[in-house]
């Protein structure tokens, strides 16, 4: 077999099916949408941008809030994160949006023969948006989101579903080109190591009538932590302050959550960890299989001490910390490279 023959079977050189889907030049795009949980891969996807040449003025921060409009309560979120992200995109001079699905997660898991609730976004003009919730099939849930992606609603009814309904309800992105990005990474999790850099997303209808091009990209895909705390130091960007407990933000309560992470909570916040473990007696299932919250918990050890200045950050609705400081001073968080357990 000569060499070139060889060449055909050699598996390290077959292209990667990942890659296989190329965007639009970077800077041709109309609107730039960054989905910002104000998680540290979301801060350096942002950061990308704008190191690859993205005017600001042309990106956009979409938070979809897990616990609803800001007047519902709080359930699974931590409490500065609305906070946090706003003082983020005042900082970096972005504007920020907010959507929702009305009553969070914590609503749609709580269904009792009902159709699903309606979404809510603020369009350009600050003006909010509802739409859906009028069609469809009565359901019961009463149980909390899944592990397995067919069963984790929490993801594509709170976040994936709420973004698409936020761009399909503007006419703006119509006879436009809008690149949405989002910060996962091939090494968190065997799940997220097969996802293409980019793709077309599921609201893209170029080839229809609206004329809409939206193409979905992920800048930070083959970063590794290290690579994300970098950029955040390079840019003295001050993290969400839950990095100085545990190693990745989502949820407060989210399903991925460890042991420690719940024996935290039960610490720092009783309130929210109270009504967590009623919901689970209310509804007669627990968040993780077999085994109840307080259960969960017992397994773990607390990471900080309730009156810690960590927990004090965390648990406060304001946030007043400077985002943005000198890159020398920057100081890696506590709890990086810790517990990263997520899909």
């Amino acid at each position: 077999m000569d060499n070139n023959q060889a060449e055909l079977f050699n598996v390290d050189q077959a292209p990667d099916p990942r890659e296989a889907y190329t965007i639009e030049p970077l800077l041709s795009y109309d609107h730039y949408i960054v989905g910002f949980s104000g998680g540290k891969d979301s801060i350096a996807s942002v950061l990308e941008l704008l190191e690859a040449g993205v005017p600001a003025d042309k990106i956009e921060l979409w938070h979809h809030r897990i616990d609803g409009a800001r007047s519902e309560k709080r359930v699974f979120d931590w409490p500065v994160t609305d906070a946090y992200i706003e003082s983020f995109a005042r900082a970096m001079k972005i504007e920020l949006y907010w959507s929702w699905k009305e009553a969070g997660i914590h609503g749609e898991m709580m269904r009792k023969n009902e159709l699903t609730a309606p979404t809510s976004f603020e369009d350009q003009n600050r003006i909010i948006v509802t739409t859906g919730g009028t069609r469809g099939e009565l359901a019961t849930r009463r149980m909390f989101p899944g592990m397995p992606m067919k069963n984790r609603f929490c993801s594509s009814y709170g976040k994936i579903d709420v973004c698409a309904k936020s761009i399909t309800g503007q006419t703006r992105f119509c006879n436009a080109k809008t690149l949405f990005i989002s910060g996962e990474r091939w090494a968190e999790s065997t799940n997220r190591s097969k996802l293409a850099r980019a793709e077309r997303h599921r609201t893209d209808r170029r080839e229809g009538r609206l004329n809409r091009l939206v193409d979905h990209y992920r800048p930070v895909i083959d970063f590794s932590e290290q690579d994300i705390w970098d950029s955040l130091k390079r840019w003295g960007i001050r993290p969400h302050p839950a990095y100085e407990i545990i190693g990745r933000v989502s949820c407060a309560y989210c399903i991925f959550g460890s042991p420690n992470q719940f024996a935290t909570l039960r610490v720092i916040d009783p309130a929210g960890f109270t009504q967590m473990t009623d919901i689970e007696t209310e509804i007669g299932h627990t968040m993780k299989s077999g085994r109840t919250l307080n259960e969960v918990a017992d397994y773990g050890k607390p990471l900080v001490e309730a009156d810690s200045e960590a927990a004090k950050l965390v648990m406060d609705v304001d946030y007043a910390l400077p985002i943005l400081m000198d890159p020398k001073d920057w100081v890696l968080p506590a709890g990086a490279f810790g517990e990263n357990v997520g899909p």
